[in-house]
């Protein structure tokens, strides 16, 4: 071989377009910044690109980053109608080309379920759910439920996120018909011991998205609560059976880069709901308010925090619309402590550190199951964590020293887009421990 062949061969190896499909394309990595010239989707083999493009944060002519790549593909995994998502930049022809590369997940899910109500294992209600996501590639979202056990249902539901893209307005509906216990301490004296209720609603909600991080809705609902005989304050009404009317406003902005489990951004909703409106003298109003932030303090350790409470108004709330804390929303270190009143307060700080993290896990070897199922991004995460919360009655004012609180230290699972999963160990303010297992992100 002589010398001018061997040259041509060092050319070749050491050339940069090694790395492109051919002369004309040239991927980008490392540290880059560039304008898009254009944006194109691949792998959306039933979701229509605009419920994709809808999330982005950049468009065409705008200047780009791999951390703007980053966080933008968190977005679009936030969508959970995706296993794997990849946003790869790239020049063909001197245009700077942006191509959204995704993975489908399973759409349709015919499948039996165990539910833990009001995060409580002892609180488990089974049954089938026929679940069919982005059926028509829109990333709508039609659901069946029918479940036995703790609070056994019927649920319909449907939800589309754009009626029309140009317009941005969502719409959700469902009925619901339940039969669920008393979790009052109060109501339980009042009656002499545990009872149920049986709940049928209706419910409408329409909303509008303003570009690409604030929504707002405003929503309907019928509702009827019966209970087998009536005392003031079970009842909201006269009678047995509340017929209840509801109102409701509803506020959201959303910075959150993945909201199964943020890193990175801004989280702040208010829900306001007139419920009664003076009919068969019902009217008391309610009043949630949530603030979420995250900062992500390098590529594996993040902090975040979080303010919640849920404000009650009227001469009379029925005990079933009290605010709670010990169900839905818990303290670590008081996990299981029920507490009950007209307002609750919940403040959380956390920090979490990347043990390992953004690992795709394929097992479509296995046979039978749909390969769509059978793929995930897993992660794992050692968190350090306090909480502190209060409830507030009536005409009580507000007191440090009614706080209860607790510190800990726990590690999450990553099963997205499916779960997540929590072991956690907590103390509360005098030491005393508890082990917490628990499903979902903490906030």
């Amino acid at each position: 071989m002589n010398k001018y062949a061997l040259f041509f061969i060092y050319l070749f190896i050491h050339s940069p377009f090694i790395f492109s499909q051919n002369t004309d394309t040239t991927f980008f990595k490392g540290n880059y910044s560039f304008n898009v010239d254009s944006i194109i989707v691949t792998g959306n083999d039933i979701t229509e690109k605009e419920v994709i493009l809808t999330e982005l944060t950049f468009k065409i002519g705008d200047l780009v980053t791999p951390e703007i790549l980053k966080y933008n593909r968190e977005r679009i995994y936030s969508l959970r109608i995706f296993t794997n998502v990849n946003l790869i930049p790239f020049r063909n022809n001197k245009k700077y080309i942006i191509n959204i590369k995704v993975e489908e997940s399973w759409y349709i899910y015919p499948t039996p379920f165990i539910h833990i109500k009001d995060r409580d294992w002892n609180k488990l209600s089974y049954g089938m759910s026929l679940m069919v996501f982005n059926f028509r590639g829109r990333n709508e979202k039609l659901k069946f439920v029918g479940a036995l056990g703790y609070d056994p249902k019927l649920d319909l539901s449907y939800s589309v996120p754009y009626l029309t893209y140009k317009s941005k307005i969502s719409f959700e509906g469902g009925v619901r018909l339940q039969r669920v216990k008393n979790k009052s301490n109060i109501a339980k004296k009042l009656w002499g011991g545990d009872f149920d209720q049986t709940i049928r609603s209706g419910r409408l909600f329409l909303g509008k998205r303003f570009g690409t991080y604030i929504r707002v809705g405003i929503s309907t609902a019928y509702t009827t609560i019966e209970t087998s005989k009536y005392i003031k304050g079970i009842s909201a009404s006269n009678s047995r059976i509340d017929h209840l009317f509801t109102l409701a406003f509803y506020y959201s902005y959303d910075t959150r880069d993945l909201s199964q489990f943020p890193r990175e951004g801004m989280y702040a909703s208010s829900l306001l709901q007139l419920k009664g409106l003076g009919i068969d003298g019902i009217s008391y109003q309610v009043l949630n308010f949530d603030l979420r932030k995250y900062f992500k303090l390098n590529d594996d350790l993040s902090f975040k925090w979080r303010f919640a409470s849920r404000l009650t108004f009227g001469s009379l709330i029925p005990y079933y619309d009290n605010s709670y804390i010990g169900f839905h929303e818990r303290i670590r270190g008081h996990f299981r402590q029920e507490l009950e009143g007209n307002n609750s307060y919940i403040g959380s700080a956390e920090v979490d550190y990347a043990l390992f993290k953004d690992i795709n896990l394929n097992l479509d070897f296995i046979p039978i199951i749909p390969k769509q199922l059978l793929k995930y991004r897993i992660g794992l995460y050692l968190q350090l964590f306090a909480d502190t919360g209060m409830i507030q009655n009536k005409n009580e004012p507000l007191s440090i020293n009614k706080l209860n609180s607790g510190y800990g230290i726990g590690l999450t699972l990553l099963l997205l887009p499916y779960n997540v999963l929590r072991l956690e160990r907590a103390w509360d303010e005098y030491g005393n421990p508890e082990w917490i297992f628990d499903v979902g992100v903490s906030f």
